[in-house]
C-alpha cells in the first residue's frame, strides 16, 4: 500500500484489488460456479448423511454405541491430510472436493442433531406416553421438532464450512475453482488476483449462510411450535 510504502505484489491497494474484482468478474462467476457446485454438494452430501445418523442413534442405544466413537474418530484426522489421498484415489474430478466438504459438514450436524433429538423435556414425554403415543409418534412429533433448532445451528456452520472444504480440495489438485485460481494466482504474484478471489469466496460463504438462515426461519414457523404446545 502506497501510505505504508509496501510493494503492490505484496499487498495491493483496495483500489487495485477492487478493479481487479470488476475487470475480471467472468472469470470469478466461472470458477465460483464450480466451488459453488462442490460446496452446495459437498453440504447436501455432509447433512444427509449426519442428519441420518443422528436419527439413527437417537432411536437405537446400540447403534449410538457402535457409531459415536467411530464419528468421533472421523474428525482426528486432519482434512488437508486426508485431501491429497482422495485426489490420488479418485482423480481431479468433481468428486474428491465434494467428498471433503462433505466431510467437514458431517460431524457438526451429527452432534447437534443427535443433542436435539434426545434432549426433550421429560414432562412432554411423559405426556406423549399418557395418551398411549406410538414410538414414531413420539418421534415425528416430538423429537424432530425438538431437534429443528439444533440442526440448523449446525447447518449454518457447515454450509460455510463446506466452501473451505471445497477450496481445500481445489488447492491439491483441480482445473478450475476459485481454490485453482488463488493457486494460480499465487504462482504469478497476481496478489490482487488473490484477494479478488478470496473476496468472491467471502461473498459466497456469506450469501449461502443467509440462505439456511432464511430456511431455518421458515421451518421453526411451520415446525418450531409443536414441541412447545404440548409442553403447555
Amino acid at each position: 500500500m502506497h501510505v505504508l510504502n509496501v510493494a503492490p505484489f505484496i499487498l495491493p491497494p483496495p483500489s487495485q484489488i477492487f478493479a481487479k474484482l470488476f475487470s475480471n468478474y467472468r472469470l470469478l462467476l466461472s470458477h465460483g460456479s464450480v466451488t459453488l457446485v462442490e460446496a452446495i454438494g459437498g453440504f447436501v452430501l455432509g447433512a444427509s448423511a449426519g442428519t441420518t445418523c443422528a436419527i439413527a442413534m437417537a432411536r437405537s442405544r446400540l447403534i449410538e454405541r457402535m457409531l459415536y466413537p467411530l464419528v468421533i474418530s472421523s474428525q482426528t484426522f486432519p482434512k488437508e491430510a486426508l485431501a491429497p489421498l482422495f485426489v490420488i484415489w479418485f482423480g481431479f474430478g468433481l468428486f474428491p472436493k465434494v467428498f471433503i466438504a462433505g466431510l467437514i459438514s458431517f460431524f457438526p450436524v451429527v452432534v447437534n442433531t443427535t443433542r436435539g433429538l434426545l434432549s426433550v423435556d421429560p414432562l412432554v414425554l411423559d405426556l406423549m406416553h399418557s395418551l398411549s403415543a406410538s414410538q414414531r409418534q413420539i418421534f415425528t412429533k416430538v423429537r424432530l421438532p425438538n431437534a429443528i433448532p439444533y440442526l440448523f445451528a449446525a447447518l449454518k456452520m457447515c454450509i460455510t464450512l463446506s466452501v473451505i472444504g471445497a477450496v481445500v480440495g481445489e488447492f491439491m489438485g483441480a482445473s478450475a475453482g476459485l481454490g485453482h485460481l488463488i493457486r494460480l494466482a499465487n504462482s504469478e504474484l497476481a496478489t490482487d488476483l488473490m484477494f479478488a478471489a478470496l473476496i468472491a469466496l467471502g461473498l459466497m460463504g456469506t450469501s449461502l449462510f443467509l440462505l439456511v438462515d432464511g430456511l431455518e426461519k421458515t421451518a421453526l414457523k411451520r415446525w418450531g411450535g409443536s414441541v412447545e404446545t404440548l409442553g403447555r
